[in-house]
């Protein structure tokens, strides 16, 4: 089955973020990820992995004024420098947390911007990225998200991330496959993780409507997790879901699949 990791971002969003890692742990998981760490002291959090036993699985690269509504910068031409920058500090906190991949947010396409001049900076950007992270050993990841969640989310499906992909032409990029996300913009789970194997480096799960945890929507998670192990994926499964009460009361969806030996 395969293992999974505690978002913490999205869970027990009722307690401090470093206060976290310790109930991640009590619940069972073996790997964390979450959004940024650069409000923390690397120590600080590097203390927090070793202490709970841990694996920092994935963080994402700086995506600009989160609290303003950004959703990344890899797309925009007048931010290229800023993007180059946060590569670097990036790498910094990968390296202290020995996490070995960075996912990448493209962003929100501007009103009226050309979508083939944002196309070619992202894909400039990637191999800038790509090619900085692959010197340390960290895979580089980019994400489609849905339009619903975020409107003009410029990567939103998984056809066009693997093209941009192959546009990049590098060894070490690679898909992060959130299923929640795709199950709304395109569904065919199934055949497209198999299809896409090969650069899936990273899934992520939500049950959907709701965004809450599997098994209290329409998504067939018994179905996929088999099915994850049929087809060979042996990386992390991402919880980045919203528990519909508590983190622990929402355990119940496959506690003997959380556990492991």
């Amino acid at each position: 089955m395969p293992r999974f990791a505690a978002n913490l971002t999205m869970l027990f969003g009722e307690m401090p973020f470093i206060d976290r890692f310790a109930a991640a742990r009590a619940a069972g998981f073996r790997g964390v990820e979450y959004l940024f760490p650069y409000d923390f002291d690397e120590a600080e959090l590097r203390e927090q992995l070793a202490q709970h036993g841990l694996t920092q699985v994935l963080h994402n690269l700086p995506a600009g004024n989160w609290a303003a509504g950004e959703r990344g910068i890899a797309i925009l031409p007048d931010r290229v420098n800023e993007f180059r920058d946060g590569v670097h500090r990036a790498i910094d906190y990968a390296r202290a947390l020995d996490c070995k991949q960075l996912n990448c947010l493209a962003g929100i396409a501007p009103a009226d911007a050309d979508l083939f001049e944002l196309n070619e900076v992202l894909v400039g950007n990637l191999r800038y990225a790509a090619e900085a992270l692959s010197r340390e050993g960290i895979r580089l990841l980019i994400e489609p998200i849905n339009t619903i969640d975020i409107p003009g989310f410029f990567l939103n499906r998984t056809e066009q991330a693997a093209q941009i992909v192959a546009d990049v032409g590098s060894h070490n990029l690679f898909i992060q496959y959130d299923i929640y996300h795709m199950q709304i913009m395109e569904g065919d789970i199934a055949r497209t993780l198999q299809k896409h194997l090969a650069r899936i480096a990273h899934v992520q799960l939500a049950d959907n409507p709701g965004r809450n945890e599997p098994g209290t929507g329409e998504i067939n998670y018994p179905f996929l997790f088999r099915h994850l192990d049929a087809i060979g994926y042996r990386g992390w499964v991402g919880c980045e879901y919203k528990p519909r009460t508590t983190t622990v009361d929402g355990l119940g969806w496959h506690a003997a699949q959380i556990f492991e030996t």
